[in-house]
């Protein structure tokens, strides 16, 4: 039986705006945007407690306005496969692997679906603001094992946060540490996956 193929998305498939477009948007260094942000607020959007207006309207801890359209705009716009990421899901894809996305993420993730159809090759199965917990919290691995009917030994889990990995390894899945499409290919190669 193939492995079913777990993957994190935001910086192992697609690249995440939140460290160049967003701080480039607001004109400020990321640490310094770090510091103006709402504490607990993303985390809560990630978790579905939040809403989108209410996410944005808390984004700032000053609660500063901005335009919320140019800005959803920007982000939308900066969604993208990761080099050689699209080519090595589709190979996978057309191997006869099951994969699901597993990602700690808001309902943002229809936008990357409309821009980038990753559900022609994964579904969005396991997205924290659907399932209400995100990694590396061992509910959040627990969850998605009991979902799928498998143990961790049927599943592969490639993330790029080795904290995110660790706690996969915990729960006994293979996890493998997501450094760019070529080193992954070598770890599926060595894993017995392609």
């Amino acid at each position: 039986m193939k492995p079913i193929v777990l993957w994190d998305v935001m910086g192992t498939l697609v690249h995440d705006p939140f460290y160049e477009e967003m701080p480039e948007f607001f004109d400020l260094p990321f640490e310094r945007l770090l510091r103006t942000l709402q504490p607990g607020a993303w985390v809560d959007f990630e978790l579905g407690r939040r809403t989108e207006r209410e996410f944005l309207s808390d984004f700032f801890a000053d609660g500063r306005d901005f335009d919320h359209g140019r800005f959803l705009h920007t982000v939308r716009n900066a969604y993208r496969w990761l080099p050689g990421m699209e080519a090595l899901v589709a190979e996978l894809h057309a191997a006869g692997h099951v994969m699901h996305a597993f990602s700690n993420y808001p309902v943002w993730y229809r936008m990357i679906e409309e821009r980038l159809q990753v559900s022609r090759f994964a579904e969005w199965s396991f997205v924290s603001c659907l399932i209400g917990v995100r990694k590396p919290d061992p509910a959040a691995y627990d969850h998605v094992l009991r979902e799928l009917g498998v143990t961790g030994n049927e599943c592969i889990f490639v993330d790029d946060r080795p904290c995110n990995c660790e706690a996969a390894a915990d729960a006994g899945i293979h996890a493998i540490r997501f450094e760019g499409a070529d080193a992954l290919r070598e770890s599926l190669n060595s894993a017995g996956v392609l």
